[in-house]
């Protein structure tokens, strides 16, 4: 029976590109209703894999998940279309930085509305994303393309969440960007968790950052999910701390491979 507090249920997930390439064999996590959930791994280890089969965006790369089930909001993610999940509110930052470079940083927050609007409801909800990125407000007639990454960075978060999501999912907001801004998109993300219910799933390599503002982490190797726990918990590990967050353990701590936890 489904988990009404649950918003997204990952299970046992398997998924392949090309019939040929297998790049998850067992991935399982679950985000609560206003939850942050940050999934860790170095490169490779299949986040942006992951979070393009949480959104159905795999069969569009030729990929396609052979086993297991994802279920947002208790439905089947693989029944539907990505643009349907988006409507349902579902909705992925790509990893990149992704502008319509010619066009403003006002003309790309409205792009991200996909739904007929009054003008009156267009400019509410361009003011609650001025709200939460001031920057953007100063950058508003700007061609994106003439912007910073950050500012790119949360030109990409504002248009989506122009589209006022349930599920916020983010493939590495923290690439490229200075110590300080980082800080500041996580700081925002935290306070749209807060204060709207913003349910958030982030995918990052900057284990550090996203430790320090998650609620609960799943750390992935080669394809498979091996350690889930509170974010806290797990920042407090030494063979974490080794690992992911590139500092030393203490001499007493022999820091292995991870080992799956419930």
């Amino acid at each position: 029976m489904p988990n009404d507090d649950i918003i997204l249920a990952v299970d046992a997930v398997h998924a392949t590109y090309i019939n040929a390439i297998t790049a998850l064999h067992g991935v399982s996590f679950e985000i609560r209703r206003g939850g942050i959930l940050a999934l860790l791994g170095a490169n490779g280890a299949g986040k942006t894999t992951t979070l393009k089969a949480v959104s159905n965006l795999l069969p569009a790369e030729r990929g396609q998940v052979n086993a297991g089930s994802i279920r947002y909001d208790g439905s089947d993610v693989s029944r539907r279309k990505p643009g349907d999940l988006v409507r349902a509110g579902l909705v992925q930052v790509l990893e990149g930085r992704h502008c319509f470079k010619s066009l403003t940083v006002e003309e790309n927050l409205v792009a991200g509305i996909g739904r007929s609007g009054r003008r009156a409801e267009i400019n509410a909800d361009l003011e609650r994303v001025y709200s939460y990125f001031p920057r953007l407000r100063e950058k508003r007639r700007t061609l994106s393309g003439l912007t910073s990454g950050g500012e790119q960075q949360m030109t990409g978060i504002g248009r989506a969440l122009m589209s006022r999501p349930r599920l916020l999912v983010l493939d590495e907001p923290s690439m490229g960007l200075a110590p300080l801004i980082v800080q500041d998109i996580f700081q925002t993300l935290k306070k749209l968790n807060r204060e709207i219910g913003l349910s958030i799933l982030v995918a990052e390599q900057n284990s550090a950052v996203a430790l320090r503002y998650a609620d609960h982490a799943t750390v992935l190797e080669n394809g498979v999910s091996v350690l889930s726990g509170a974010a806290a918990d797990l920042r407090q590990r030494e063979d974490i701390r080794a690992l992911y967050l590139g500092q030393q353990p203490s001499p007493a701590a022999k820091p292995s491979r991870l080992h799956a936890v419930a």
